[in-house]
């Protein structure tokens, strides 16, 4: 068994940073039980500072595992009473300020949502596919783009829905920013969705490379933003086109377009759009839900989607809370 020990990054927000520990051994304890098998996760305090111990079988995927673990800053190896820094390799695409730089009220953590993406790709049929870039991502209620732009950050293929329009213009505003100012080689097209005839919404496609050789030889990563109705994504997408499904369910925002009222639960919207989505699903795919126990009842919730014909995985408690009216948990199922 090989051992090494992560350094955690630190997180803006207090509350998140306490739990950071936990949810780091559950992360790391349910990607890399998905691809080694056996494997130990533990904390440990040295000279004051938290470490996350991993000890798995000697694979040479683990290194690049442990780089795309939503709270690892540093790697070493052990020797003896020192650490020997372990350089891990570089598995992003673009900088990190992708991810980072974007700041607006109601943005979801940056690390839950990579470890939300994360675990849901080890629960699909084919954990491997995170690592080799070929994993086919949709957050079909995605609002400004967090997991768009994490994804995009790993050069995985990724698909957002939103109804919101003003989401959808904000986030191409940005997009569009983003890129040209760090000049990398792109190409933006914005125009109508056309659905049978019928206009459905607004969509907007990015291709973009970290250089223009790459561009110019077709090593191309694509983002695709499409402002419609989540609930219904026939037309939209092909049948069996995606491998993971990752979203952050709402409470308090208008993501259907059944009227106009903003629904604090998210029951009744999930259980119109389900259909859609598991359509669009690939056999082996999994859903990763990030949810909120206060509106959202955990029995409840694995009752509906099993109703739905997918399979609630079983993973590692990553339960957190936020603040006083979000208790933050995650499900996560498989479509057999």
């Amino acid at each position: 068994m090989s051992e090494y020990l992560l350094l955690l990054a630190p997180s803006a927000n207090r509350v998140y940073a306490d739990a950071a520990p936990r949810l780091a051994a559950a992360e790391a304890g349910a990607v890399l039980g998905a691809l080694v098998g056996q494997v130990e996760v533990e904390t440990r305090v040295i000279a004051g500072v938290p470490y996350l111990v991993v000890r798995v079988p000697e694979d040479e995927r683990v290194p690049g595992v442990l780089a795309r673990l939503s709270a690892t800053f540093a790697a070493y190896l052990p020797e003896g009473d020192l650490l020997r820094p372990l350089e891990l390799p570089e598995v992003r695409r673009y900088p990190d300020d992708l991810v980072t730089i974007q700041k607006y009220a109601g943005k979801t953590n940056e690390q839950w949502t990579r470890l939300c993406l994360n675990v849901t790709a080890a629960m699909t049929a084919w954990p491997a596919r995170l690592l080799d870039g070929s994993l086919r991502v949709l957050d079909p209620l995605c609002g400004r783009g967090t997991t768009l732009n994490l994804a995009l950050l790993h050069g995985l293929e990724v698909t957002g829905v939103d109804i919101d329009r003003k989401d959808y213009e904000a986030y191409a505003a940005f997009i569009k920013t983003w890129a040209r100012e760090h000049r990398f080689k792109h190409q933006v097209e914005q125009k109508a969705l056309t659905v049978a005839g019928r206009t459905r919404g607004r969509q907007l496609t990015l291709e973009i490379a970290p250089d223009k050789a790459a561009f110019k030889a077709g090593h191309t990563d694509r983002l695709r933003y499409v402002s419609t109705d989540a609930t219904d994504l026939d037309g939209v997408l092909r049948p069996t086109s995606i491998d993971v499904i990752v979203t952050d369910t709402p409470y308090g925002v208008q993501h259907g377009s059944h009227g106009d009222r903003l629904a604090r639960s998210p029951l009744g919207l999930l259980d119109r759009s389900l259909p859609s989505w598991t359509r669009v699903l690939r056999t082996g795919g999994a859903i990763g839900l990030s949810y909120n126990r206060h509106v959202a009842p955990v029995e409840e919730l694995h009752e509906l989607v099993e109703q739905h014909g997918l399979t609630v995985c079983e993973i590692p408690d990553v339960r957190h809370r936020v603040d006083a009216s979000i208790d933050r948990d995650l499900l996560v199922a498989r479509k057999a």
